[in-house]
């Protein structure tokens, strides 16, 4: 048998903590910050979770881990 690989872009974008939860980075925080407001910017700080109807996805692109 072969080996089930995990896809890259992935394996870049989510992080499986270790009660399992999946973390992802915000989006709307990469371009176009000027018509932004500071506490818009601001909240888009840091991780959040992986919602749960995406987690079995997100799963299936990452079996390995």
């Amino acid at each position: 048998m072969f080996k089930i690989k995990t896809k890259s872009s992935a394996k870049k974008r989510f992080r499986i903590r270790p009660g399992g939860c999946i973390k992802r980075g915000q989006a709307f925080k990469r371009h176009i910050l000027t018509k932004k407001s500071t506490k818009v910017k601001r909240q888009l700080r840091g991780l959040v979770s992986v919602h749960k109807s995406n987690i079995a996805s997100v799963r299936a692109m990452m079996p390995n881990s």
